[in-house]
């Protein structure tokens, strides 16, 4: 028999997909299922995730002596201990999830040649007759950290006996200044060759290097403060249901992160969500009576939205996603899996419902 592929229009997204660890379930419809299967389909869920950092900065005990001798000064030495946060970036992930008002059947007639379904967990739709993978959300490992961010230096482990025995504050940061040019020096000899008992392989001198950095970097902190990032991700969902103009979302707070949006403290943070095409809805009266009537299949035709995210008057993200409750319901005649020789095999986007491709 000649293959025929029919391929379906893929709205632009930005959408959860199903990661590796989803777990899907192959259902046959066999004799004591009266040779059908029970599915769902879903509804949109827009995530709007909020990436922000909490800096904490504590001031060099050297501080004021920075410039005389590192010749460091202005926004590069911190003075005073201070604690606060930046908001990074937001991003809107359209999702799909369950729609417990959207269960449906497929069908098949008793003679049928080992009709299956393909079901994630939560029974949406994933194929029919067709075998089916997860697609990968992407490799999730963390960056490999560098040398020099691996190696930690205790501050009492680089004070030489001269530095311990300083009897003040001033004479303390002169010693201290002195064993950072003396570190910058050893440094220098070891790339230039004019070390003595230098390393003679690649990976030794790595290991070397990186500790002369780690030591420097732990007296020039003395110097110039210390800064401590720690970066989070906070997940705000929205169902659309209709256009939203201007919503406060939340509010964030340089002193505070992210504060309730009732609280005057922080600035807004606005969503818009636009319909962009509303499809009209079919004249299908009691679509689940038609499907079990006429054994038909019903997928999804999403529609699609703008969605604007922005903080004070900074737009913060702007793109446009599928939404299912902005489309409608369409059917496919279940007449298609009646050859018993060569099943049709039906691909769908589990996260909208949508049919991704027919093959016959």
């Amino acid at each position: 028999m000649k293959r025929i592929v029919f391929l379906f229009f893929i709205l632009p997204i930005t959408a959860g997909l199903l990661n590796a660890q989803t777990k899907v379930l192959k259902m046959s419809a066999t004799k004591s299922t009266d040779f059908g299967v029970t599915y769902f389909l879903p509804k949109t869920m827009l995530t709007v995730r909020v990436n922000y950092s909490k800096i904490t900065q504590k001031a060099a005990p050297y501080a004021r002596y920075a410039e005389k001798y590192l010749g460091v000064k202005g926004e590069s030495v911190i003075s005073e201990d201070q604690v606060y946060y930046k908001l990074n970036n937001i991003n809107v992930i359209s999702k799909g999830i369950v729609d417990k008002d959207a269960s449906y059947l497929v069908e098949f007639k008793s003679k049928t040649t080992s009709p299956f379904v393909y079901l994630t967990e939560d029974g949406l739709i994933c194929t029919i007759n067709a075998e089916y993978e997860p697609e990968s959300a992407g490799d999730n490992k963390a960056p490999a950290q560098s040398v020099s961010e691996s190696t930690k230096i205790p501050p009492h482990s680089v004070f030489t006996e001269e530095y311990l025995n300083a009897g003040s504050v001033t004479k303390m940061a002169e010693v201290a200044a002195k064993q950072i040019y003396k570190l910058r020096d050893s440094r220098t000899d070891l790339l230039t060759g004019n070390a003595d008992n230098a390393p003679r392989d690649g990976e030794g001198m790595k290991i070397v290097l990186a500790n002369l950095e780690a030591q420097e970097k732990t007296l020039t902190e003395l110097f110039t403060g210390t800064t401590n990032v720690d970066t989070f991700n906070s997940d705000f969902d929205i169902e659309p249901i209709s256009n939203i103009d201007k919503e406060v979302l939340l509010r964030f707070s340089k002193y505070a992160g992210i504060v309730g949006k009732d609280d005057l403290s922080g600035s807004p943070v606005y969503i818009n969500i636009k319909n962009l095409e509303s499809v009209e809805s079919q004249e299908l009266v009691d679509l689940k009576r038609k499907n079990k009537e006429t054994k038909s299949i019903v997928y999804n035709l999403p529609g699609k939205a703008a969605v604007e995210v922005f903080y004070g008057i900074i737009s913060m993200c702007r793109n446009t996603v599928p939404v299912v409750q902005f489309g409608n319901k369409q059917i496919l005649a279940a007449s298609i899996f009646d050859d018993k020789k060569a099943p049709v095999k039906v691909y769908f986007y589990p996260e909208t419902g949508a049919i991704k491709q027919i093959i016959q």
